[in-house]
């Protein structure tokens, strides 16, 4: 190995970011290597050719039909002293493919990783939904029950288990991260906000002298996080020793709920459109939690990791990049 997880910088590290032509995965491969590392991405295709990334080497692997012996072979010959897991699906899939994507796939990783010589590190970037429900006025600490409610947070805390339960038998240096909504520049157009950012550039493409702003009813409030936090946490967690991380679920968010109709507002006037914001009540059924605030005490003392990001600096940088 070039370095083991001792509390070295990642320079000089050999890093493979899986998923890594998705949205996060693209700032992560990109941040670690500026960072000096040595960086492979895998997804299923390769990255877009209008937006390559420059030192990043990027592979084809359908990662969900690879199975445990493809993985180890692919970690193996890249000589990974760290794999970061970035891959998944949350829309537009089926329950099966979900599965298979987000839990199923963990479950191969960790046999991969398991036989692997040098016991290069598994960063697993999970989700708030893992949760479930918060309780209003107070953060969600990583001692609270996890309790999903949506079948997205359920095969998230499967993935998870997977990886707490390999590290602490010893078979794996893992970590979790349980990581707020993710928003800033590229946010992708399936969540909320990156849909709003998208409509926002049509309209400046084709104005409509009376636009009209259409959605169900704003009653939840988010933990929202910038992209570019969540990659300044993860290169703190590849950076510290095996013995204060291995294990651990660590979690990662800007540590207030922000009502999800003032966070509309507010991307509405960083679009400089005179939008009319109307709620109509949705025929479906609410199924997630309508409070979601992460407790980010932890990351704090165990990495010297704190958001840097304001809400309006992310929302900015969103609208700008849609």
């Amino acid at each position: 190995m070039t370095a083991s997880a001792d509390g070295r910088s990642p320079a000089g590290r050999r890093v493979v970011v899986l998923g890594g032509s998705g949205f996060l995965g693209r700032h992560l491969g990109a941040a670690f290597r500026q960072a000096g590392a040595d960086v492979l991405t895998v997804s299923r295709t390769a990255p877009p050719q209008r937006q390559p990334t420059p030192g990043v080497r990027a592979a084809a692997m359908d990662l969900t039909g690879a199975g445990p012996e493809r993985l180890a072979t692919l970690l193996a010959e890249a000589g990974a002293d760290l794999v970061v897991n970035a891959a998944g699906a949350v829309w537009g899939v089926t329950p099966e493919e979900m599965q298979r994507a987000n839990a199923d796939l963990v479950g191969d990783l960790v046999e991969a990783m398991a036989g692997l010589l040098g016991r290069p590190r598994l960063i697993q970037l999970g989700t708030v939904h893992e949760y479930g429900p918060g309780t209003v006025d107070r953060g969600t600490a990583e001692s609270h029950p996890a309790a999903p409610v949506t079948p997205y947070g359920r095969v998230k805390l499967q993935a998870a288990d997977r990886v707490l339960a390999a590290a602490r038998s010893g078979a794996l240096d893992g970590v979790v991260l349980r990581i707020a909504n993710i928003i800033g520049p590229g946010t992708p157009p399936g969540s909320l906000l990156g849909g709003l950012a998208e409509r926002v550039a049509r309209l400046r493409e084709a104005p409509d002298p009376d636009p009209v702003l259409e959605l169900a009813p704003l009653r939840a409030s988010r933990d929202f996080v910038d992209v570019r936090d969540v990659v300044d946490a993860v290169l703190a967690v590849a950076a510290a020793p095996a013995d204060l991380v291995s294990g651990e679920v660590v979690n990662i968010g800007s540590g207030r709920a922000v009502p999800v109709r003032h966070a509309v507002e507010r991307l509405i006037a960083h679009s400089g459109l005179a939008l009319r914001l109307v709620e109509r009540e949705a025929d479906t059924a609410r199924t997630d939690a309508e409070w979601q605030q992460l407790d980010i005490a932890k990351a704090a003392r165990l990495l010297g990791w704190q958001p840097r990001r304001d809400l309006d600096s992310s929302l900015g940088a969103l609208v700008a990049t849609a």
